[in-house]
């Protein structure tokens, strides 16, 4: 973690203020489809195997493209009809890249973390952009300028309204496009944003995720009513919505959400238009730049032990949206009045593109809802029933594993390579830290969806993005009865995350800890949160299993704070060769204990434990350390041979060079 110099693309936002220069805009705006076009780069990127190649080349593509698109508002901005069906398709874009993103288990195919062997379908996307800007092209060719010049309707609805602020309509675009892309960029978001320990876990992404797309659509559908989207009374529905957001968890927080996006999409158009009407330069400068900086705001509420200033954006998500909410009213009052000017020209503006424009609207949102519908079903279908690996036993195989955010150290997207790794290990219960992706920088992606169908696995996705974590998450074989998320103690450092769990294992509650301590600069706060979970672990009268990243050396202070506080045993106290993670346990046969190389998925090893439910957990409360040969273990109960020697796929058994057996 830390600052990189990498950040610094993300002022690439900001390029389309160059659109002050009147001669550029005009350019970029009569040759939009070639512009369209060489964006595509960004798509192409994907052909590099150099991670910092690849954001290069995304960071130019992506700044052709804000720039066409503003362009093409801009030099249409006298005339309403061409300009809100420009918006309007743009609008259908968010709605359609959340379906895509529900049909790849919410990645974008086209992204440029994707590439074949990660399901990736870059080169279709490059040809579906080539065909598009070329009919753009010819379209333009076949109607010169039509988009930006013929209208009915002199220029007046153009010019900058009486009383408007070209300062207030910049805050209202930024602040609108910041709330759709950090929240509702993919259909999951909210959901994540506000999940709660089971039972009150909340609603789960597919197929609820057809309602969040059915809900951005449909406040798309309404935007075309200005009067009403852009008034007070509108306004406040959307105050209290966020509020509802913020406040509650689960199902009413989802509830909150889907209005808020309902909301969002109903006044898109109208702060959209409301930027045109003002100077290029200084309006698209301020309104990137409030997006720019609501960004690293919503990133330093939880990296504000790694930048500079950050005590002070610490766990403050609701200033972040008091802040946003505040801005959104200000664009709100100032395109209220753009609203009403616009309204005594609509009789003579392009009527016949505003009712064409609105009812293919209007179909694109129907068959938008109809494909999610039918994309969410077939998940649900084709979902593995979970169920665990060795039930003849009454065994199972538990692993602890930091996953940095499901990127692989080439920065490709690692989902397929963690299933192949966790389905050829057999693990029944798996903590994956580092976990959290619906941020912006990660993308707003829930990779733990793919696993957890592809493979059959119960998902607690831990502590909500809300709560200002790193994540920590945990799939199960087993039906998760009961789940608490907890916030370690953390006075100074980053926050602490940690799931308390019981499982059903094969008719017996077991208690599971998945968790994540701090860093080492904080001795106190590991301290603190070591004392916490072995607090948990010892008032709980369940057999246990303990998953963690502790950030420790064995036999140090910590350790026995874990372990002995804890009333838990240490999977094998013989391995010196530990720091981050751990496995402790308690009530239950303990069969082996295995580490696993990362194969470069991460930097992190897999740490894995055998265990086996038995009828009389408290004759198992304390372990017995003797070691025993694999001849002497059933074959059902043994680790995988195909890890032995070089592995498989880069994962291999080292530090021992095999798995370790014991009596229990």
């Amino acid at each position: 973690m830390g600052i990189s110099g990498y950040e610094a693309f993300l002022l690439i936002t900001v390029a389309p203020m160059f659109l002050g220069i009147r001669p550029l805009r005009q350019l970029m705006a009569k040759y939009r489809g070639v512009f369209h076009l060489f964006s595509l780069i960004g798509v192409a990127s994907y052909a590099f195997q150099d991670p910092a190649y690849r954001l290069s080349l995304t960071a130019i593509g992506l700044a052709i493209s804000t720039m066409t698109w503003t362009a093409t508002w801009f030099e249409a901005r006298a005339h309403v009809g061409s300009l809100e069906r420009s918006i309007l398709i743009w609008g259908i874009g968010l709605v359609l890249h959340n379906v895509v993103k529900m049909a790849w288990w919410t990645e974008n195919p086209i992204w440029p973390i994707m590439h074949e062997a990660n399901g990736g379908r870059n080169m279709i996307g490059i040809i579906l952009g080539v065909v598009a800007a070329i009919e753009v092209i010819i379209r333009d060719i076949n109607s010169p300028s039509s988009h930006i010049e013929h209208d009915l309707a002199p220029a007046s609805p153009g010019q900058v309204t009486e009383n408007s602020s070209w300062l207030m309509a910049s805050c209202g675009f930024g602040a609108v496009l910041f709330a759709l892309h950090s929240m509702y960029s993919d259909s999951s978001t909210i959901m994540r944003w506000t999940v709660d320990g089971y039972p009150n876990y909340g609603p789960e992404p597919v197929p609820w995720g057809v309602a969040t797309i059915a809900a951005l659509g449909l406040g798309l559908w309404i935007s075309s009513m200005r009067r009403i989207t852009t008034s007070m009374a509108w306004y406040a529905v959307g105050c209290i919505a966020c509020a509802i957001f913020y406040c509650s968890a689960g199902w009413n927080a989802y509830y909150g959400g889907l209005v808020l996006g309902f909301y969002l999409m109903s006044i898109m158009p109208a702060t959209v238009r409301a930027i045109t009407t003002h100077p290029p330069f200084k309006t698209l400068f301020t309104g990137f730049m409030v997006y720019n900086v609501l960004c690293l705001a919503h990133v330093w509420v939880v990296a504000y032990e790694f930048v500079p200033g950050g005590v002070y954006a610490r766990e403050r998500t609701n200033w972040i949206l008091v802040t946003l909410m505040l801005l959104i009213g200000c664009g709100i009052l100032n395109a209220h009045k753009q609203a009403t000017m616009d309204s005594q020209f609509k009789k003579m503006a392009q009527l016949h593109i505003i009712k064409t424009a609105r009812t293919l609207t209007r179909v694109a949102i129907i068959s938008s809802v109809i494909a999610s519908a039918v994309i969410a079903t077939n998940r649900v279908i084709s979902a593995v029933t979970p169920a665990p690996y060795r039930p003849a036993e009454k065994s199972f195989t538990a692993a602890i594993w930091t996953i940095h955010f499901a990127l692989d150290n080439d920065m490709w997207a690692s989902e397929i390579r963690m299933r192949d790794a966790i389905r050829d290990l057999e693990l029944d219960v798996v903590g994956l830290l580092e976990s959290d992706t619906m941020r912006i920088i990660m993308g707003n992606r829930d990779w733990a969806q793919f696993i957890a169908e592809d493979l059959g696995y119960y998902v607690d996705y831990g502590p909500s993005s809300m709560k200002h974590t790193w994540g920590c998450l945990m799939l199960s074989k087993f039906p998760i009865l009961q789940s608490e998320h907890h916030l370690l103690p953390s006075p100074d450092g980053e926050l602490a995350c940690a799931i308390h769990a019981t499982l059903d294992v094969y008719g017996q509650p077991v208690d599971f800890i998945v968790s994540h301590n701090g860093q080492e600069e904080n001795p106190e706060d590991r301290r603190q949160q070591t004392t916490e979970l072995a607090r948990i672990m010892r008032t709980s009268t369940n057999p246990f299993v303990f998953l963690g990243y502790v950030v420790t050396k064995p036999k140090q202070p910590n350790y026995y704070i874990l372990f002995d506080d804890g009333d838990m045993n240490d999977i094998d106290p013989t391995d010196w060769d530990r720091w981050c993670e751990y496995i402790g346990y308690r009530g239950l046969r303990r069969i082996g204990y295995a580490r696993v190389s990362h194969g470069k998925i991460t930097d992190t090893e897999i740490q894995t434990g055998k265990f086996q439910v038995v009828d009389n957990p408290r004759d198992f409360w304390k372990a017995s350390y003797e070691r025993i040969d694999e001849s002497q273990v059933p074959a059902a109960l043994q680790y995988p041979s195909m890890f032995r020697g070089s592995g498989i796929r880069g994962h291999r058994y080292h530090v021992f060079n095999e798995p370790r057996y014991f009596v229990h």
